[in-house]
């Protein structure tokens, strides 16, 4: 008969009060920026701040003890003893009580010029120059002032900016992304278009892609980039849509851009009754293929180490 081992409630209180960031760092994880939280590189539909955690994909959510059970498949009795006394008798700290006040949403400052944005979206993810123009003109991309980032912007119904995320234009090294504090999620990256077909992708370079892919009459569809997997901006795109008629899921071609397109086909027909088709880009997403024909055009060319 094995030894039961007995946690007091303020055992437990203790356990989920282990500041989580600090945790998963001291285990070897990466966290990436993510606005006011984090996201676990390994597993990109995970946030985590300060002792809590949620799931954008399976909607699921808690404190340290839930974490290690789910996502490290510990037993009650590990993830217990792994919080209280550490790996190797490390002592890990509670999380410190953070301001929980919303900060308010606002654009980066606009440069002057987009030298650095034009050069990396055109020359090193060869994006269509037209397609890339009419994005600027709609005032939904830009670069930034302080770190020349490019800036994708999403505005809701009246025009007015409601989410932001930013991606560095360096072509060495970790790539920089990050949705700014304050974003609505709803109003992700997107552009409407006149008809009932909505497109969705993960990220606004692969949106961008697809169209440079699919120039012809492009305008006439909408798209939306849920810089991310959740299927929140893609829902406020159809509400805002006269006649919704079709989505097209264009998911990166991964395992979790396959779960993603799963979960969100449920989360739409809960809502909509219309078509739903998915496709699936040859590699791994749409700049890669991209990327590909361009190379495949100009026979010889030296092609840029893209870093997701």
């Amino acid at each position: 008969m094995g030894t039961f081992v007995y946690f007091t409630e303020e055992q437990k209180r203790q356990a989920n009060d282990v500041d989580l960031e600090e945790y998963l760092l001291r285990r070897g994880e990466k966290l990436l920026p993510s606005g006011r939280e984090k996201r676990l590189a390994s597993d990109r539909s995970i946030t985590i701040r300060g002792n809590e955690w949620f799931d954008h994909e399976t909607q699921a959510g808690g404190h340290p003890i839930d974490f290690l059970r789910i996502h490290y498949q510990m037993s009650f009795l590990e993830a217990m003893r792994n919080l209280l006394s550490g790996n190797q008798g490390q002592v890990f700290p509670a999380a410190k009580k953070k301001d929980i006040q919303p900060k308010p949403f606002a654009l980066p400052p606009e440069n002057s010029n987009m030298r650095r944005a034009f050069a990396y979206l055109l020359r090193q993810r060869h994006i269509d120059r037209d397609v890339l123009i009419e994005f600027v003109r709609a005032k939904l991309l830009y670069e930034d002032a302080d770190y020349h980032n490019i800036v994708f912007v999403g505005r809701d119904e009246n025009g007015t900016a409601k989410h932001a995320h930013m991606r560095s234009t360096n072509s060495w090294g970790d790539p920089f992304r990050l949705n700014v504090e304050g974003c609505n999620p709803r109003y992700s990256f997107h552009y409407d278009g006149k008809d009932g077909r909505l497109y969705v992708f993960e990220a606004p370079i692969d949106l961008l892609s697809y169209i440079s892919l699919h120039p012809d009459r492009w305008q006439d569809h909408s798209y939306v980039a849920c810089c991310g997997t959740s299927a929140i901006p893609v829902i406020t795109c159809l509400d805002r849509m006269v006649r919704p008629e079709e989505v097209v899921l264009c998911l990166d071609n991964d395992e979790t851009g396959h779960k993603a397109c799963r979960r969100m086909e449920e989360q739409i027909t809960e809502k909509y009754s219309l078509t739903i088709q998915r496709e699936t880009s040859a590699h791994k997403d749409w700049n890669d293929d991209l990327c590909a024909m361009r190379q495949e055009r100009v026979p010889g060319m030296a092609m840029e180490a893209m870093d997701r």
